[in-house]
């Protein structure tokens, strides 16, 4: 398993991996209930909510950025704008 996973994380070199559920709802694969979008970010409903209010804001062009853990400096505004757009959303 782990020689396997290796192997497929060396085919993704941007180290972002394999396409993930986002991806397909940002490409249209998929479906969402979309409450906001512009030209750096997406916001939808979750298929499965763990409160009555929950909302997924997610970044259009993911730039390595899989986890808050992996944010680089350049990506500052872009996670700015991210939680701006939460709180705009999550207020509605």
């Amino acid at each position: 398993e782990v020689t396997a996973a290796k192997e497929a994380a060396a085919q993704h070199i941007d180290g972002a991996g394999p396409p993930t559920v986002f991806d397909n709802i940002l490409s249209g694969k998929w479906p969402c209930d979309k409450v906001y979008e512009d030209d750096r970010c997406l916001a939808f409903r979750d298929i499965s909510p763990q409160a009555p209010s929950h909302l997924l804001v997610i970044p259009k062009d993911r730039d390595g950025l899989t986890k808050i853990t992996k944010a680089r400096e350049d990506q500052k505004e872009l996670l700015g704008h991210l939680l701006y757009v939460a709180q705009e959303v999550g207020e509605k």
